[in-house]
């Protein structure tokens, strides 16, 4: 229920006010129990349901659609369509892989301070997802669970965002997309594609 980034501070914040309560009473301990819920809102990590969908591409993140339409993939040099999901900044911070498959590095993915972080997720139908995990609010770079050449899981915990970011994710063309501008996502769960086979 907690990301892996949060388990320290949530368990020393948890300690001190237990030691607080101890020495000096609840009210005196009041702030430090204040701090630790707020710890436990920022790095939470609820379980989410994988839907069982053929082919289905799912939100890598909770936030809402900031955009959908064709754009030109600079990362792999195709023509794909883009969904950029917005993420919450008062909501779940946990990234997500929204489809099954492999990982790898994308060939034009930007180097420097300012780059953002890409994830080229290859499906065993030989389907190619770019997923961009921009800087976050405070310019924080992403952090993310998943090295390239690993394989990993729709809708597996595959990073962290501090205070969320925009996501942006790259599908083939021929996608049937199921999403508009302005609707709200909840990251693993929500179908935000299908990948469609000529």
């Amino acid at each position: 229920m907690i990301a892996r980034e949060g388990l320290v501070p949530v368990i020393a914040s948890a300690l001190v006010g237990v030691v607080v309560t101890h020495f000096a009473g609840l009210p005196a301990a009041l702030v430090v129990w204040l701090v630790f819920l707020m710890l436990v809102l920022v790095f939470r990590d609820p379980h989410r349901d994988i839907p069982a969908v053929p082919q289905a591409v799912v939100s890598p993140a909770d936030g809402t659609v900031a955009s959908v339409g064709e754009q030109y993939d600079p990362y792999l040099e195709r023509q794909s369509i883009l969904v950029s999901v917005q993420m919450n900044p008062h909501g779940v911070f946990i990234t997500r892989s929204p489809v099954e498959g492999k990982a790898l590095e994308p060939p034009n993915m930007p180097d420097g301070d300012n780059a953002p972080h890409g994830v080229w997720l290859q499906t065993d139908e030989a389907d190619d997802v770019v997923m961009v995990m921009n800087r976050g609010r405070l310019h924080n770079a992403p952090r993310c669970y998943v090295g390239y050449g690993e394989r990993v899981g729709q809708g597996q915990r595959c990073g962290f965002i501090h205070l969320g970011a925009r996501i942006d994710l790259y599908l083939p063309i021929t996608s049937r997309i199921g999403v508009s501008p302005g609707d709200h996502l909840r990251g693993g769960s929500d179908v935000i594609a299908r990948l469609v086979h000529a």
